[in-house]
């Protein structure tokens, strides 16, 4: 039986146990749904639909004589209830407002997705994570900072203010001076281009044997080129949140091997980000319960995640907790987040 053939009585009954999971933590009885559910129906007629729900597989009942709990379908008819009565929700001012003291007049996304994630967390008590990623990444500007000898660092930064650095070797000593004309050299004929066609037109113009005759010029085009070569789509990812994970009395069922995948998760990043792709693939909410998570590390957690787009780079704000979590709160959350990031970046271009 699925969830689009339940009556409306079962969605009400299964929906109020569900919330009265989340407040207690503690099974619900059939005369607590009768009294509370508003539908004026016996113990004995809730004790029926529960029975039903339970071999539907929406309910699960730890002990003969205890009430029921949800299961990670129930939660998913519950959820989806959510959603289809989702009003419109504004994130509260403080945190625009937080948003915008941190990003400042010219806010680099890397910085600001440290901010929401941050903020996030503090807000849901749960695990927060922010996420920019590019598929089509325009150069707003190069940098080089010498590192000594023929070491230099480059920092690009490209369309949304994503950053990203890179080490790379000039095979020669360059002074500070020079590395400044080979930064304006090449912000002044590349920027406002895709970073593929950048290095496209890099590699093109090193080909041409006229450039060989200058040799600033020279030095600035295999820079580039060393910069760009095997260009990745560029991510910035922030995550934070990992103390909440320890808090025994919000993740109760969760066995330390558990918290412990999520935690090494969390570490390697670059593994979220992997997982994020898997499941967002376009804008709106994205809601991912307990058994519904590709990797059972995350199979006692659900993930909530709202996505904006703006030209060809993705941004998405999320948090993720226990599948006993406050579902409403957390969706407003992340929606309204995404949000203000969208007019904090609007408004700082």
């Amino acid at each position: 039986m699925g969830s689009f053939e339940l009556s409306d009585r079962s969605r009400r009954l299964l929906a109020t146990l569900v919330r009265e999971y989340i407040e207690t933590g503690e099974p619900v009885s059939s005369q607590r749904l009768a009294r509370d559910s508003g539908l004026g129906v016996s113990s004995a007629t809730v004790r029926s639909v529960l029975a039903q729900l339970e071999d539907a597989g929406y309910l699960h009942q730890p002990h003969t004589s205890a009430g029921r709990v949800p299961t990670d379908r129930g939660y998913r008819v519950f959820v989806d209830l959510l959603l289809e009565g989702r009003k419109p929700t504004h994130v509260p001012g403080r945190v625009e407002t937080e948003l915008r003291q941190r990003a400042g007049q010219s806010p680099l996304m890397d910085h600001l997705l440290a901010s929401v994630s941050h903020l996030v967390s503090r807000a849901s008590r749960q695990v927060g994570f922010a996420l920019a990623e590019s598929h089509l990444a325009v150069l707003q500007r190069i940098e080089f900072v010498r590192l000594g000898g023929p070491r230099v660092l480059v920092v690009v930064v490209s369309g949304g203010s994503q950053v990203t650095q890179k080490i790379v070797d000039a095979g020669e000593d360059i002074t500070s001076d020079d590395l400044v004309h080979v930064a304006n050299y090449l912000n002044t004929e590349f920027a406002g281009l895709p970073l593929l066609d950048v290095r496209e037109a890099v590699l093109a113009r090193l080909q041409q044997e006229r450039t060989l005759y200058d040799q600033l010029l020279t030095r600035a085009l295999k820079l580039a080129r060393s910069t760009l070569e095997e260009l990745p789509r560029q991510h910035a990812f922030h995550v934070e949140g990992a103390a909440s994970l320890l808090d025994g009395s919000v993740h109760d069922g969760v066995s330390l091997p558990t918290l412990r995948a999520l935690l090494e998760m969390m570490e390697e990043k670059e593994q979220m980000v992997n997982l994020l792709n898997q499941y967002i693939d376009g804008p709106g909410l994205t809601v991912v319960i307990g058994a519904e998570h590709t990797t059972p590390d995350l199979r006692s957690f659900s993930l909530i995640a709202s996505t904006a787009v703006d030209g060809t780079t993705f941004r998405t704000v999320g948090l993720i907790g226990p599948m006993r979590m406050h579902y409403s709160r957390g969706i407003a959350l992340v929606h309204s987040t995404t949000e203000a990031v969208s007019r904090v970046l609007q408004d700082a271009n």
